[in-house]
């Protein structure tokens, strides 16, 4: 069987929530964590491979974002782990599953970087939305509690991101 194709196993545990309802959130968790995990890379594309006027300014400002965006890697894969699944949270299993678009690697001036990793903060910021209501609906609001913080999170980075571009506007 595909290792990444198997249904995690789940944990016994005391957390209240239904079985049937953490199995579900543990997909839900373990997508978006592909993602993330996905991000957190590119975000170190971008700020490896950065150049031009601006580079110290997003060469730091991309380093910033990808460990805020490691933080957030580490709140989804612990939160799966308290919900009784298994983080699945490989490079492999990333590239499998990760919604992101394939970020440019031809790339190199500092606003074609902006853009690429502001495309990449939006694609994640509506799938952590999305995942929001989805925890609510399956009455785990601890679960949309932690996706709304990285949701926050990542508007504020987005937001910084995208003010490189939006003077010239």
């Amino acid at each position: 069987m595909n290792n990444l194709t198997e249904a995690p196993k789940l944990y016994e545990t005391e957390n209240d929530i239904s079985a049937a309802n953490r199995l579900e959130l543990n997909a839900l968790l373990n997508q978006r964590l592909a993602s993330a995990v996905d991000l957190q890379s590119q975000m170190k594309q971008a700020h490896w491979n950065v150049k031009g006027p601006s580079f110290i300014a997003l060469h730091e400002l991309f380093d910033q974002v990808d460990e805020a965006v490691e933080a957030y890697v580490d709140l989804i894969a612990e939160r799966v782990v308290q919900l009784g699944g298994i983080a699945e949270g490989t490079v492999r299993v990333a590239a499998a599953r990760s919604r992101l678009p394939e970020y440019p690697m031809a790339i190199a001036e500092g606003m074609a970087h902006v853009e690429g990793v502001a495309r990449a903060l939006s694609t994640f910021g509506q799938e952590i939305r999305s995942s929001i209501d989805q925890a609510n609906e399956l009455d785990d609001a601890d679960t949309a509690d932690l996706l709304t913080e990285v949701s926050r999170g990542i508007d504020k980075w987005l937001w910084f991101v995208e003010a490189h571009s939006q003077a010239a506007k």
